[in-house]
């Protein structure tokens, strides 16, 4: 099974950091985000990566290079602008397989990404509990499977398992996943985990600073 990492996005929350860098290369605990992210997945056997890129993309192109230093294959999806998390995958679906793995460059965990090799269904969510900034959630899980309208709601996590078929017959261009998982949560076709481990979503500097 093949991972991608989404790291396209500009960072305005982290700025003045993100002018310069892209928001994946800002370090914790002295390795770039997205360096967890590789070690993660190389530890847990998923060695092929692809990796969107766009604002200062060269910048990780140049220090990730082909994979090799971490003992993966990592291939890059180049948008000219970010297409957001639906238009980044559709864009590199034909470098996908028919089932993939999908992580945001902004989130820092220690989830283990094996757990998600036996999934069935069209995609599956990693949920967590909801941050201070984000307290109303994003879905609640009933009978394993993402729903709206019911309590308690969870925060989705940028961790997701999907099927290829979860895309087709959309067209490439800039596309939001929200709409697309609330559509489906009317339709309990996605299913979900709760997961209560270490979590955090390096969304602006405070955050990022915090993880030391």
């Amino acid at each position: 099974m093949k991972a991608m990492i989404m790291a396209a996005g500009r960072g305005e929350r982290m700025r003045p950091l993100t002018d310069d860098t892209p928001k994946p290369l800002l370090k914790v605990r002295d390795k770039p985000l997205v360096v967890h992210h590789l070690e993660a997945l190389a530890r847990a056997g998923i060695d092929e990566v692809i990796i969107n890129l766009s604002w200062l993309g060269d910048q990780i192109r140049t220090q990730l290079g082909n994979g090799e230093s971490y003992g993966l294959s990592i291939e890059y999806s180049e948008e000219l602008e970010p297409l957001e998390v639906a238009g980044g995958i559709v864009q590199a679906l034909d470098l996908l397989g028919e089932q993939f793995l999908v992580i945001n460059g902004d989130v820092f965990t220690d989830f283990e990404f094996p757990r998600l090799a036996k999934v069935e269904s069209a995609a599956h969510l990693v949920l967590v509990e909801n941050p201070a900034y984000h307290p109303a959630g994003d879905f609640a899980c009933e009978d394993g499977f993402i729903v709206n309208d019911t309590e308690p709601r969870y925060t989705y996590s940028g961790i997701a398992c999907f099927k290829r078929g979860f895309f087709t017959g959309l067209d490439r261009g800039k596309r939001s996943l929200a709409p697309m998982l609330t559509q489906a949560a009317e339709k309990k076709i996605v299913t979900a985990e709760i997961y209560t481990g270490q979590w955090h979503d390096v969304g602006t500097v405070e955050r990022l600073q915090a993880l030391g």
